[in-house]
C-alpha cells in the first residue's frame, strides 16, 4: 500500500502576487491543517490487493479536496474561483485576483517525532535529505563558532544546497547547474586563482543512506549493513554512482579516528542496482575531490521515514570536524 493514500495531506510552495503598485512578489505557502486525502480503493472492490499493489499513476493518485455540493455552497455562480484559490488567497492575506501563479506539492500534515520505547528514532517526513542538510549546516555554524581554530583556516567554508535531486539534477538549481563553478570563481576572482582553488578544495556530498532493514536483510551485502546509531554511512561503487575514492575516503576515515566519531561503509549487493546522488554529478563537471556520505535510514523516500536520534550527532560531529580540520589533515595527505 503506498502510504501517500493513508496521509492526511495539504499543499505547500511558492506563489507569484501581484501587489496594489503593479509589483509582483514571489510568496511561500505552507496551509498548515489536513485539506486533501487520496483515498485508496476498499479491498472488497479489488481482492488483489492483499497480495498485489498496483497503481495508476493517472487515474488513481487524484486527491479529494472538496465535493462539489460542498464547495458551490456560498458561490455567487459560475465566475466563483477555485476553492484551491480561495483557499491560497485567505492563507495568504490577498484576493483571488491577485494569484498569477503557483508551484504546488502536496505534503503531509502529520509533525515529526521523536519515537520507539526508548526515545531512539525520529519519524518524519523527508529525512532524505533534510536530515543531512540540517547536519551540513549546524556543523557550519559550529566550526566558524570557534573563533581560535576559525581565525587561523585557509579556505572559504561552505554549504551548498541543491534542488531536484530526486528528479535528476538537472535544472537550475540543481547539482547539475554551474552554481558550484560559479561559487569557486567569485570567491577567488581570478581564473588561475580559480584552478588553484578546485586543486585544493574538497566536496562532501552528504545525501542519506540506507540502513539495514530488519525484514529485508537480504538486500544489503552481507559485508556492509550499515545500521542506525552506529555512524555516519561512507559509500562507495565501483561503476561511479558514488563518488568516494580511497583517498578522499581517508579524510574522513581519519578525522572520525582522531575525535573518536564513529563511521560505517556502504557497498551495494554485487547482483543489484545502486543509486546515486550529486557527488558524482558535481565531481564530474568540476574536477573537485568528492566523497558521498550520508547517516543511515529507514523508508527512503517514504512519506514518513525514520532515522536514528544519536546519528545526527554524529553527522553533525564529522562535518564539524572536517570544516575546522581539513586544511590541515589535507596538508598532511600526498597523493600521486
Amino acid at each position: 500500500m503506498d502510504l501517500t493514500q493513508c496521509s492526511d495531506l495539504t499543499v505547500a510552495g511558492r506563489v507569484i502576487v501581484q501587489k496594489g503598485d503593479g509589483q509582483f512578489d514571489t510568496r511561500l505557502v505552507h496551509i498548515d491543517r489536513p485539506i486533501l486525502r487520496i483515498p485508496t480503493l476498499a479491498v472488497h472492490l479489488d481482492r488483489d490487493s492483499g497480495t498485489e499493489f498496483k497503481i495508476n499513476k493517472q487515474t488513481h493518485l487524484l486527491p479529494v479536496i472538496a465535493t462539489a455540493l460542498k464547495s458551490s455552497l456560498g458561490s455567487d455562480g459560475p465566475k466563483e474561483p477555485p476553492v484551491l484559490l480561495q483557499l491560497l488567497a485567505k492563507e495568504l492575506g490577498v484576493s483571488p485576483a491577485d494569484i498569477r501563479d503557483f508551484e504546488l506539492c502536496l505534503a503531509d500534515t502529520q509533525k515529526s517525532v521523536v519515537g520507539g520505547v526508548f526515545n531512539e528514532f525520529i519519524f518524519s517526513p523527508r529525512l532524505d535529505n533534510l536530515g543531512m542538510s540540517f547536519a551540513g549546516l549546524m556543523g557550519l555554524l559550529a566550526a566558524v563558532g570557534d573563533s581560535a581554530k576559525f581565525a587561523a583556516e585557509k579556505n572559504v567554508l561552505s554549504v551548498a544546497l541543491f534542488d531536484h535531486e530526486e528528479v535528476g539534477s538537472e535544472s537550475a538549481h540543481g547539482a547539475a547547474s554551474p552554481i558550484v563553478t560559479e561559487l569557486i570563481r567569485r570567491v577567488t576572482g581570478d581564473l588561475q586563482l580559480y584552478d588553484l582553488a578546485v586543486r585544493r578544495s574538497f566536496f562532501v556530498s552528504a545525501d542519506m543512506a540506507h540502513a539495514l532493514h530488519p525484514n529485508y536483510s537480504e538486500k544489503h551485502e552481507p559485508y556492509h549493513q550499515p545500521q542506525m546509531h552506529k555512524g555516519v554511512v561512507i559509500k562507495q561503487n565501483s561503476n561511479q554512482r558514488y563518488a568516494t575514492t580511497p583517498a578522499t575516503a581517508f579524510i574522513l576515515k581519519e578525522l572520525g579516528r582522531r575525535y573518536n566519531i564513529p563511521l560505517q561503509e556502504f557497498v551495494v549487493r554485487n547482483d543489484s542496482a545502486c543509486g546515486s546522488t550529486i557527488g558524482p554529478i558535481v565531481s564530474g563537471n568540476t574536477g573537485l575531490r568528492t566523497v558521498d556520505i550520508g547517516n543511515p535510514q529507514l523508508s527512503m523516500h517514504s512519506i514518513r521515514e525514520m532515522m536514528g536520534v544519536t546519528d545526527v550527532t554524529h553527522a553533525i560531529n564529522l562535518l564539524t570536524t572536517f570544516f575546522q580540520d581539513f586544511s590541515t589533515l589535507d596538508e598532511q595527505l600526498t597523493v600521486d
